[in-house]
């Protein structure tokens, strides 16, 4: 048992996190990298309010006479809601996306209702096959592997591309910043664009088919964004986006109500968050949460440690929560258990994409960009 290292600067630690380093100060890698950047990729000044008229003007122009200006998938957490009614006030036509796998919170439901009701967007929800689905996510909690979101997040961004080629959108808006997640614990993770892992997962844990889900690969997603000149960009990183701030202003704009912590909008999600990952992997994701809203400067180290001695979660919300998620999968509580308190695995422990074929994807893109821009 080693002894148990603490940043001196944000809370990133070593007690699950075999890739972390400090310098002679105490102070993490993580936080020393994001801080030497942070001129670079975050604006919260006048130079981000340029950059923010240029993006949404570029967006306007490339809408012009279609039916949308860009698209934006909407979790109900409030990143997403955030920069919805963002896009609103800056007059955008948005096309709003939302995956609906049975699993979002009253809460969520209730703040989903209200912002498209408010803002007018039109509004797409996705709702995959149950039983499917179910099986799928299944089969990755049998797996063992820490991010069994996965299949959540790959459908999503299969829906989006194939309403980007339908409607000839161009720009992808994501509520991704650096404010509040510029730090995340390196390991434990994995590309959700990786069909060959879903696919070798789904073949050794699910007997079902998935014939009834759309996914996409990641090559499916270069080849994309380059035949259908997807730009992905950042709006909140050209703001002084602070997570108080933006709930008031939520809040005022339709009634939006906090659903507790980030990424706990959903069911699913929040015991992913709050149980799989501390149970099984002895990962708290509210380090690094916190850890990227100090290094923003929204909180102190020392409201931050405040925060982390709280509960990660309340008994009986979890309880009732785990309730609902074994009923939608077919299994005992004892069955999630066993789950649950298996050996663990990385996703690496599986069959992965080869790097090789995806680099040669990438070249092959860059190649038809080069033969255009010389044609031209």
């Amino acid at each position: 048992m080693r002894e148990v290292q603490r940043c001196s600067r944000c809370i990133m630690d070593n007690s699950s996190d075999k890739t972390i380093t400090f310098d002679s100060k105490g102070q993490c890698r993580y936080c020393n990298s994001m801080l030497s950047i942070k001129d670079k990729v975050y604006f919260a000044n006048e130079e981000g309010k340029k950059k923010l008229e240029k993006m949404v003007c570029n967006i306007k122009k490339h809408g012009k006479n279609k039916k949308f200006d860009c698209v934006l998938g909407l979790s109900g957490g409030l990143d997403s809601s955030y920069l919805l009614y963002k896009s609103h006030v800056w007059g955008l036509r948005t096309l709003v996306v939302h995956i609906d796998d049975g699993y979002d919170t009253d809460v969520t439901e209730s703040n989903l209702k209200k912002l498209i009701k408010k803002t007018g967007y039109t509004y797409k929800v996705i709702k995959p096959d149950t039983k499917q689905y179910d099986a799928l996510t299944l089969a990755f909690m049998k797996a063992g592997v820490p991010n069994i979101a996965i299949p959540q997040d790959n459908i999503l961004f299969a829906f989006l591309y194939a309403l980007m080629k339908k409607y000839k959108i161009n720009y992808l808006l994501s509520g991704g910043n650096y404010s509040t997640e510029c730090i995340l614990q390196e390991g434990n993770t994995h590309r959700n664009t990786d069909l060959v892992h879903i696919r070798d997962i789904e073949r050794l844990f699910d007997k079902d088919k998935t014939d009834k889900l759309r996914f996409v690969s990641t090559t499916g997603v270069l080849l994309n964004r380059y035949l259908l000149k997807i730009q992905n960009v950042y709006p909140l990183n050209c703001l002084d986006y602070n997570r108080d701030r933006a709930l008031k202003e939520l809040n005022e704009f339709c009634g939006f109500e906090y659903y507790g912590r980030k990424h706990l909008e959903n069911i699913f999600t929040a015991f992913a968050q709050l149980y799989w990952f501390p149970k099984k992997f002895g990962v708290d994701k509210r380090t690094s949460h916190l850890s990227s809203m100090i290094v923003s400067g929204q909180i102190t180290r020392e409201e931050a440690l405040k925060e982390l001695e709280e509960p990660l979660y309340d008994d009986k919300q979890m309880d009732e929560y785990i309730e609902i998620i074994i009923k939608r999968l077919g299994i005992t509580r004892q069955g999630l258990d066993k789950i649950v308190d298996a050996p663990s695995h990385q996703h690496e422990d599986y069959k992965v994409e080869d790097n090789s074929f995806r680099y040669k994807a990438i070249k092959m893109v860059r190649d038809r960009r080069m033969k255009k821009r010389l044609a031209n």
